[in-house]
């Protein structure tokens, strides 16, 4: 992969990444530009087969190397965090981690929702790989 910043990927990415992120049809910037800390995202997708709508805010971006985005509105508060690192050769690899805790039916759901979420990221990342990689969406 070329290297490219956290900001700069971050920009373009966020109306792709219905392209990338399987479980998300529709994403949109909620604040003004420019992207950087404090800057809201809304995301509308499914999970579970359950429409969800929420909306993260960037609350640390280090413009190289990581991106971590907290919920402000949504079903399950899950933080999730970008992180990125120089491999050999001039890769890059991309490291996604989630936290959060499970309310309401995701309570419920917990075991199951963990090994979905897990699933979800490790098919995001593929995704994501092939279409840098290779141009394929």
């Amino acid at each position: 992969m070329r290297r490219a910043t956290v900001s700069r990927g971050t920009r373009s990415t966020t109306p792709n990444d219905p392209e990338w992120i399987g479980a998300i049809r529709e994403t949109r910037l909620v604040t003004e530009a420019p992207f950087g800390v404090g800057a809201q995202v809304e995301r509308v997708g499914t999970f579970l087969g359950k429409r969800i709508e929420y909306v993260n805010e960037v609350v640390e971006l280090d413009p190289d190397r990581r991106l971590v985005m907290r919920p402000v509105k949504a079903p399950f508060p899950m933080t999730v965090t970008y992180e990125f690192d120089d491999e050999p050769g001039g890769g890059i690899r991309m490291r996604i981690r989630t936290e959060g805790d499970a309310s309401g039916f995701y309570r419920l759901a917990g075991p199951l929702l963990d090994r979905a979420v897990k699933r979800g990221v490790g098919q995001d990342l593929k995704r994501l790989k092939q279409r840098v990689e290779g141009g394929a969406g």
